[in-house]
């Protein structure tokens, strides 16, 4: 049974707004200067953070490989990075619903400075070894749990709701052009230079984004000091699961994300050897093909908000659903780089434009004390289906070829529209609108 507000362990959840007609408040963000100011810094915070997220992926497997010929023990230090999105989001969001979300931030980039700089150590005293790069790993996927968890809560709190969708979009953009394209590109170059100099300027952003955080005002605790949280720890945690599986639209985005999640990390498990193999790219047509993915991201970023006005959220989210179904579907009936890329493009901006509204959404229908636990929860779905796709389509891709590996993607993305049209209505939209803003 699908209800506006799911009961707590204690009996019930208060969702407290501001009466109709009110201006909403949002502490140390009352205007319309202040929200753009803090737009700006957070995106600067998420730009900066999030490339040197993305150097650190690409740094530490290439220092594996200078340690070992293994595959497996290589392919580990990667797996280190993203397992603890299965094993601590739901922990760590009940942790952003009780701790100052900002002060979060603080010790997340305090960690990863920390590990940045003891790698660094033992890179320049050439004592670097390979459990100590599965120890730096796991301290770092750790702390980007943290880090992002905390930031997808922060808007509401930071930007006047006016502002919200605009925040949504900049700071979307700024993750996934960051983390997902710049920063892998960056981490390349620098490597190149040596891992010593790569760590060193990894460590500079992180600490960059430290300082950013200063400059953004307001006040970013979701409880006062004297309150306690009803409940243990895993008494939370289930109230934001039944939290989002109780709500009708946000249960139904967060199975929609499982599969285009699932469709990403299946193009990006296969694309490698699709562009080598079968297109016969070399390392410069890859890049091409990949920058075509960040390129649609990036554009889908800048109009978002155009498109939303011409089109409205509705279509603006199912544009995703034709985007991804485009991607996984082009090299089912092509190999020729523009036509893979095309439909690359495609997926990229698509998948802007939903993160993007999805989000805005979601601020409007969680209460602010339940942020953390339901943005944890939403992106266990994603970052958890992101393996099993890339799985899936391996086996696929074995017994029956890719081209059909990537066919049954395609007919999965296409299967979620007829659900989304019956729940993702004007008028299910129209009653988020009207919803008053979160405390």
């Amino acid at each position: 049974m699908d209800e506006t507000l799911a009961p707590s362990d204690s009996g019930g959840v208060a969702v407290r707004g501001a009466p109709a007609g009110q201006e909403p408040r949002k502490d140390g963000a009352g205007g319309g200067d202040l929200g753009g100011r803090n737009t700006a810094v957070l995106v600067g915070f998420t730009a900066i953070t999030n490339l040197a997220d993305g150097v650190t992926k690409v740094v530490l497997p290439l220092m594996a490989t200078r340690l070992t010929d293994s595959p497996a023990q290589v392919a580990g230090v990667g797996l280190t990075l993203t397992l603890p999105w299965l094993l601590v989001a739901l922990h760590v969001g009940v942790l952003v619903d009780r701790f100052d979300r900002r002060l979060l931030l603080w010790l997340a980039d305090g960690v990863r400075m920390a590990v940045v700089g003891g790698l660094l150590f033992l890179s320049v005293s050439d004592a670097v070894t390979v459990p100590a790069l599965y120890a730096a790993g796991l301290a770092l996927g750790v702390a980007e749990v943290v880090a992002l968890t905390s930031a997808a809560t922060l808007v509401p709190a930071a930007v006047p709701r006016a502002g919200q969708e605009r925040a949504n979009a900049w700071v979307a953009g700024a993750e996934t052009a960051c983390n997902e394209f710049c920063g892998p590109f960056v981490g390349g170059l620098l490597v190149a230079a040596g891992a010593s100099v790569a760590l060193g300027w990894t460590g500079v952003g992180y600490l960059i984004g430290t300082v950013i955080l200063v400059f953004l005002v307001g006040r970013f605790k979701p409880q006062r000091d004297d309150a306690k949280p009803a409940g243990s720890v895993n008494q939370r945690i289930a109230e934001g699961v039944r939290f989002l599986w109780r709500q009708r639209l946000l249960r139904l985005m967060a199975l929609s994300l499982t599969v285009l999640s699932a469709c990403w990390g299946a193009w990006l498990a296969l694309m490698p050897l699709i562009a080598t193999d079968r297109m016969g790219l070399d390392a410069r047509g890859y890049g091409i093909l990949l920058s075509a993915l960040g390129a649609g991201g990036l554009l889908g970023a800048l109009t978002v908000t155009t498109v939303n006005r011409l089109l409205g959220r509705r279509w603006s989210m199912f544009a995703d659903l034709l985007g991804t179904a485009a991607m996984v579907a082009a090299p089912v009936f092509s190999t020729d780089l523009w036509v893979v890329a095309t439909g690359a493009f495609l997926g990229g901006m698509g998948g802007i434009l939903w993160t993007v509204n999805s989000r805005t959404i979601s601020q409007r229908l969680v209460d602010g004390g339940m942020l953390g636990r339901y943005n944890a929860a939403a992106r266990l779905f994603s970052w958890g289906a992101m393996p099993v796709g890339a799985g899936l389509v391996g086996v696929l891709a074995e017994w029956f070829g890719i081209r059909v590996a990537f066919a049954v993607f395609t007919l999965a993305t296409l299967a979620i529209i007829v659900p989304f049209l019956r729940t993702v209505t004007p008028g299910a939209l129209a009653e988020v609108d009207r919803r008053p803003v979160r405390d």
